[in-house]
This record gives C-alpha cells, sequence and structure tokens, in this order.
C-alpha cells in the first residue's frame, strides 16, 4: 500500500462554478480561452456562464436535474458547463462521435430537460430526439450555421440560439448554493468495455483533482498556455481543459476538430502552448508524422499522458526530439483525473510512476489480500477524495467498482523494486498462458519497439487444443510491408526480449485498430471479430 496525506475538507456549502469565478476575479481581463473563432477572458467566462444560468432557469430546468453537453470543444461549451454548475443543474457532458441512438439512449437514461448542442451535430440530436421515449424541453444550439432562435425541430422540440440566448439574459448574481457533496455534473464512461455507465461527479471533486495535481505535480501557473488532445468530454480532457488551468489562472487552446497530427502541430507552433495533454496513440501517430515541428518551433515546456499506458519507446524519442518530458499518469472516469503519476524531474518511461498525494493506492489478490511485494500482479484499488458517487441507475456495477472509500479501477498493475508502479493492463483483458498470467500491454509496448511497428493490440485465442494462446494484431508504419515473413520477425523479436511463453502465437496485420473516441484500443472488438471467425 502506498500512503498519502489526507486533503483537508471543503466547507459544505460549495459550488465549483463561483469558486473559480473568485479565484480569477482579479484576471479579469487575462484570456481564460482561444478558440477556432476567438478569445474570451476571465470577466467574459465568468459574465456568459452567469448569464447561461440565467437561460436555464428561464427555460425551467430545475436545480439538480440534467441537461445534455453535446458540443465540440469551443468557448461556449465551459460556458454551458460552468453556467450549468453555477444553477445548481447537472450537465451530462457526452462524446460527439456517437450515433443517435446512443444520444437517444443518453437522454432516457439521464432523463435531460434540455440538450445543448454544436450546430454540426444538431441533425445527430434530432435524429435521437425523435428515437427516445423522453421528452426534452429544448434545444440550445451553439455556433448555429443560420439563425434558429424561435424555431421548432421535427419534433416540435423548441431550438434556440445558445449566443442570442446568452445575449438577452441578465446574469444570474448569486450562484445556487449547492454542497460540496452534491451531484454537480456526469461523465459517461469511454465504452472500452461495452455499454457507457452514467458516472455520478461531485462539485468537490472538480476542486480535489485541481488541488491535488494541477499545481503540486504538473506545476501549472497563470503563466502557462494549456492545449488537450484530449476533448472537453473526456475525463482527462475535462481536467486538462477547465479545472486545471482555471484553478491557477492559465489559458486555454480548444480545438474543435479531430485530434490529428496536423492539427495539433498547427497549434503548437502558432498559439505556442506551453503544456500539451495527449494519449499514447497520438503522441505515436506525431512521432511518425513527416510534419513533426522541431524543437524550436514549439514552447512546450511539459507534457502529459493518460488513457493508455505510455510505452517506454514513445516517451523516450519523444523527450529526444523535444526536449521535454511527457509525465505519464493513470486516472479514470470513475476517479475523474490521475492518481497515479510520474513527476516532472523524476520520470521513469515504462511506469506509471507512484500515487499522487492525496491519493492512496494498493494491489490486491484475486481473494482481495494487499500484495505488499515488488513484482506481484495485482488489482488495483484506490482511495481519494475525488471519487464518483456511483454509476447513475446500475446498482450492480456501482457495487463492482465503487467499495466504500475504495474504488476498484479494473487494472492489473505491479511494483518494482524502487516502489514505482507498473501497468499490466485491463484486468478483463489478461491472458493466462502456460498456466501463467500474461500483461497484452507487456507484448504490445516489446512489439511497438520494432522500428516497422506504429501501434499493437493483444488478445488471447484458443488454439485447436483449446489453450490459450496470445495473439497480436498490428498496424504498421508502412502499411505496405505487412508480410508472413515480417510476422515471423516479430515473433522473434518478442521472443528475445521477453520469456518465451509470451510471445505472439498469431500476428494479424491491420489498417487500424478499433478505438473509443478519446483514443483507448477496444480489445473487446477484436475478440468479437475472432468469435466471429470461428
Amino acid at each position: 500500500m502506498t500512503t498519502q496525506t489526507a486533503p483537508s475538507s471543503l466547507p459544505d456549502r460549495f459550488n465549483f462554478a463561483q469558486h473559480l469565478f473568485a479565484r480569477n476575479r482579479a484576471r479579469g481581463a487575462k484570456t481564460a480561452y482561444i478558440d477556432d473563432n476567438g478569445h474570451l477572458s476571465y470577466a467574459e467566462l465568468a459574465d456568459r456562464a452567469q448569464r447561461f444560468a440565467s437561460v436555464l432557469m428561464g427555460l425551467g430546468v430545475r436545480r439538480e436535474e440534467r441537461v445534455l453537453l453535446l458540443m465540440h470543444d469551443c468557448n461556449d461549451w465551459p460556458v454551458a458547463f460552468l453556467g450549468s454548475l453555477y444553477a445548481g443543474v447537472v450537465p451530462v457532458a457526452v462524446n460527439t462521435l456517437l450515433t443517435a441512438d446512443d444520444y437517444a439512449y443518453m437522454l432516457e437514461h439521464s432523463r435531460a430537460q434540455v440538450a445543448l448542442v454544436s450546430s454540426a451535430l444538431l441533425p445527430t440530436l434530432q435524429a435521437a430526439i425523435a428515437k427516445a421515449s423522453h421528452e426534452v424541453q429544448a434545444v440550445v444550439v451553439s455556433s448555429p450555421a443560420a439563425p434558429v432562435g424561435g424555431g421548432a425541430s421535427a419534433s416540435g422540440t423548441p431550438t434556440l440560439d445558445f449566443d442570442h440566448c446568452v445575449a438577452s439574459a441578465t446574469p444570474m448574481a448569486t450562484a445556487v448554493p449547492t454542497g460540496r457533496d452534491d451531484i454537480g455534473f456526469w461523465l459517461y464512461s469511454s465504452g472500452s468495455t461495452g455499454r457507457p455507465k452514467g458516472t455520478a461527479h461531485t462539485h468537490g471533486n472538480l476542486y480535489w483533482t485541481a488541488e491535488l495535481y494541477a499545481a503540486p505535480v504538473l506545476g501549472l501557473s497563470e503563466q502557462d498556455v494549456c492545449f488537450s488532445a484530449a476533448k472537453l468530454f473526456f475525463a482527462y480532457g475535462l481536467g486538462n481543459g477547465l479545472s486545471f488551468p482555471l484553478s491557477v489562472g492559465a489559458t486555454v487552446v480548444l480545438m474543435a476538430e479531430r485530434s490529428t497530427p496536423d492539427a495539433c502541430f498547427r497549434r503548437f507552433t502558432e498559439l505556442r502552448p506551453t503544456v500539451f495533454f495527449g494519449a499514447p496513440t497520438g503522441y505515436a501517430g506525431m512521432l511518425a508524422s513527416p510534419k513533426l515541428p522541431s524543437r524550436t518551433e514549439v514552447a512546450l515546456r511539459l507534457c502529459s499522458s493518460a488513457g493508455e499506458a505510455l510505452p517506454r519507446e514513445i516517451g523516450e524519442r519523444w523527450t529526444a526530439h523535444f526536449g521535454c518530458e511527457i509525465i505519464d499518469g493513470i486516472g479514470s472516469t470513475e476517479m475523474l483525473h490521475i492518481f497515479l503519476s510520474n513527476r516532472p524531474g523524476d520520470v521513469r518511461y515504462g511506469t506509471t510512476g507512484k500515487a499522487v498525494p492525496g491519493y492512496v493506492v494498493e494491489l490486491r489478490d484475486d481473494t482481495g489480500h494487499v500484495l505488499t511485494g515488488s513484482d506481484e500482479v495485482g488489482d488495483l484499488y484506490i482511495s481519494g477524495p475525488s471519487s464518483a458517487l456511483m454509476y447513475w441507475g446500475n446498482r450492480e456495477k456501482s457495487n463492482e467498482t465503487f467499495r466504500g472509500a475504495w474504488t476498484k479501477s479494473g487494472d492489473k498493475y505491479f511494483r518494482d523494486a524502487d516502489g514505482y508502479y507498473v501497468y499490466a493492463g485491463r484486468s478483463d483483458d489478461m491472458l493466462k498462458v502456460s498456466g501463467q498470467y500474461v500483461s497484452p500491454f507487456e507484448v504490445e509496448s516489446t512489439l511497438m519497439q520494432h522500428p516497422a511497428v506504429l501501434e499493437s493490440a493483444v488478445i488471447g485465442v484458443d488454439d485447436a487444443n483449446g489453450l490459450t494462446r496470445a495473439k497480436a494484431f498490428v498496424l504498421l508504419k508502412d502499411k505496405s510491408l505487412g508480410s508472413e515473413a515480417l510476422a515471423h520477425e516479430l515473433q522473434a523479436f518478442v521472443k528475445a526480449k521477453l520469456a518465451p511463453y509470451k510471445y505472439p502465437r498469431q500476428i494479424e496485420f491491420l489498417p487500424e485498430l478499433p478505438k473509443t473516441a478519446t483514443g483507448k484500443i477496444q480489445r473487446f472488438k477484436l475478440r468479437e471479430l475472432e468469435k466471429s471467425r470461428a
């Protein structure tokens, strides 16, 4: 067990939006956000959010009711999110890359009274409203291509213009006196293991992730310009692009488009962020790009990685090129942000570092016994002040994950002799080969050290005798190179670096790997693919 100093408590009455506005009152003229269309100062952010709180009240949304937030990253996103918190309303931030069926489910599950949507996503939302049995009272459209004020959708739901509503409203003078443990917002799990779950977080949780990680670990300050490839609807992105920078008065770059290497490079060189937040897949793609900017073209002082464990090779190559470290850590939708992390100046690539101060982590075996030795693989449990309250309307899954003061992450880890935690894979992805556990991530990381490999994913398949063997799906840097000879070369490469029983008995080259919108590989889809072939 790794023990850290427990944080002091928050007052019973606490509204996170009010807290941020008070903390930044003296920075009114400073730029809080830069999106694709312009700048938003701290004073404008507070004013527009307080006006939006009044808009929600005018639409009849009551305290603790939900509103769906389906918006691309832009300046209206933090206005909508913080305005909802200020009004005591619960924003349900959702993935922008889903289908109408997904949104219909989320509307019904959350019983959202109002939907907030980017204009480009309006047709998909309208299709979802038509499918859903739950009735939405109004749709508020951000950056509409044409005026929509006072209009209505085909289903008869009133459709309003976000800017017009905000400009016409009077700022709400006083925040709703929410409690630190009141539900503040929802995030849906990313769906890497199946149907997403509505994860209910409190006002206090946003405070604690920022207080324990933003300044003390990342060293964020008001001089920083933060840019996150992970979008705001993702727990990691919400910290990177809202609670972390706003807690210290920093500036945030928002990007509506997909986080491709070229799109990120443009922000690196034109807006010159000092801190970048990405995921391993994104870092790998940027390093493979011929357009990778030089060290002198960027202003990066620090980078962060989460979502999946960062392979050693990617971290080392990035630091060699840009001269700045990638701070790899692990967080989760359930814990809201990172609780186990490397530190600036103490980065050990290939590990996830040590517990963030304020959190306690344990490794437990299948019987629940706490593992205290090094190199023993166990289930990762976390105790800390940012844990979600529950999965809404899902007692069974809530009981599996939230166990008193502890949250079961679903990840397997071991601790090395120096106390650094090393990722071994998702609990439901672990393989037992020849009676011994094999971490898919360990095999994947080894494959990625080969110069021909861009990404890989490993699952277990049964051989003719019914025994489990590792199979690797590989995405090559040059997709034309896939061959039986290269497959044999990769197998020999893994054998030379790992115990012989761990090497993949089969290798299949794919043009792409199935992923969630946040970049996590969906191994369950690969397992389904194999099952369909059987």
